[in-house]
């Protein structure tokens, strides 16, 4: 029997797990091991940094003095293509986590996120410099394309095994003396900068001998437009109603103008899809890849008409709900890297259920269409700071002193007093402990 299925002992797995951010995390990682996401031994392992040691950490980056911890969280009510997900995020700014989680239940009311990918391509460019007759080199190597992409494969005989290998070769003027020739690489389950990095240097000798140029730089672009994913979702006006805002339909036009806005104007662009970044570099971060490629890539894409751009548009649809879309280039990777070596990233691509690179992909854009929905609703509805606020109380509580729950006692008092300063905090928990010592 499937583990998913229903044992007249347990129930189906599920990413609404009520009442989750009450908890402790203690509390927390036992309802995972009830909920059958991790083992026990797993569960254990997520209270420390097990595994990852000093030993470990010298092995994946040079100059090592300690270890440096992220606080490690899961957004929930996330259904992707019809399956229940949790979404690990390792992220230090709070509402992050508690907005993904509070859009993708809207959306999964309603269907929740689909997702679609292109295959993972990864480009490799190998620059031609002081070309003499760049029309000519160009019309020579494509003409040799059939033989130079065979060539090429040749020099990945384990990736073509696995499904991977070239795909196809392209040629780009750039000026009057500069060629670029690009390999597209599909690198399965690897993001394969690697990979491709060195199938350019080999094959420049080649590229240099048909354009009668000479070789510059050969390495992968961080553009990958061959490599993008698509994210929808689709929340009906009437679920977008809030306290102190009835009227669905008006919190939807105003989602709409929100998205207007940054449409017409980079600099609220750029926010917008920090927005969208802060749902994305979560995920990937949690699960060992490389962001910087990917802010990279995604800034770059927003860029691509020559003005910066929303990465995601949200328009209204035939029924009046709110429709929303998410395209950009995701290359991350389940192989290699921190996969192999980092026992946390491990762990969290258990949790996320991952099964490979395209799906991995699909999740963080998923938690990024989702991160920019609840942006989106705040800054149109109550205004972003409420919900922030309230969640930078329980830190300025900690920082003053409090544990347990008296983090949530002296944070809710912050928040009631929107006062949020460490003095304040303080003066709330002696309060707090006075009360206590008397009731003792």
């Amino acid at each position: 029997m499937s583990d998913d299925k229903v044992h007249p002992l347990r129930l189906p797995r599920s990413s609404r797990l009520s009442g989750f951010y009450r908890q402790t995390p203690a509390q927390r990682r036992t309802r995972l091991v009830e909920s059958r996401w991790l083992s026990a031994e797993e569960a254990e392992a997520c209270a420390s940094l097990a595994g990852f040691d000093e030993a470990c950490a010298d092995s994946m980056v040079e100059n090592v003095i300690g270890l440096h911890g992220l606080p490690l969280g899961l957004a929930l009510n996330f259904r992707v293509n019809g399956q229940e997900r949790l979404v690990p995020m390792a992220v230090e700014e709070p509402s992050i986590i508690a907005a993904a989680s509070y859009a993708a239940r809207l959306c999964a009311e309603h269907g929740g996120f689909e997702v679609t990918a292109d295959e993972p391509i990864t480009t490799a460019q190998v620059q031609l410099l002081d070309v003499r007759s760049p029309a000519e080199a160009e019309a020579a190597l494509r003409a040799r394309f059939p033989e130079l992409l065979v060539e090429a494969n040749s020099h990945l005989g384990p990736m073509c095994a696995r499904g991977g290998g070239v795909r196809e070769l392209e040629v780009r003027v750039l000026d009057a003396t500069t060629l670029v020739v690009h390999l597209h690489v599909d690198t399965r389950d690897a993001m394969g900068a690697n990979l491709v990095n060195g199938l350019a240097e080999k094959m420049a000798p080649r590229f240099v001998a048909l354009s009668g140029g000479r070789a510059g730089l050969k390495i992968l672009t961080n553009l990958a437009d061959r490599r993008k994913v698509y994210v929808r979702a689709s929340v009906p006006a009437d679920a977008l109603v809030s306290e102190g805002f009835a009227d669905g339909g008006a919190v939807r036009d105003a989602i709409l103008e929100a998205q207007r806005f940054a449409e017409l104007d980079p600099y609220r662009a750029v926010t917008h899809n920090k927005g969208v970044m802060n749902g994305v570099d979560g995920v990937l971060v949690a699960c060992g890849n490389d962001w910087r490629a990917v802010e990279a890539g995604a800034h770059a894409w927003a860029a691509r008409s020559g003005v910066y751009r929303p990465l995601t548009t949200w328009r209204a649809g035939e029924d009046g709900a709110l429709r929303g879309l998410l395209e950009m280039p995701l290359a991350t990777s389940t192989v290699g890297g921190a996969a192999r070596t980092h026992p946390g990233v491990l762990r969290a691509l258990k949790l996320a259920g991952v099964s490979g690179a395209l799906d991995l992909a699909g999740l963080a854009a998923a938690a990024g269409l989702a991160t920019n929905l609840a942006a989106l609703k705040a800054l149109s509805t109550e205004g972003i700071q409420k919900g922030h606020m309230a969640l930078h109380a329980r830190r300025v509580a900690a920082e003053a002193g409090a544990e347990g729950e008296w983090v949530a006692v002296v944070a809710e008092q912050l928040a009631r007093e929107r006062v949020y300063r460490p003095e304040r905090a303080r003066e709330i928990l002696d309060e707090v402990r006075q009360r206590q010592g008397a009731v003792q």
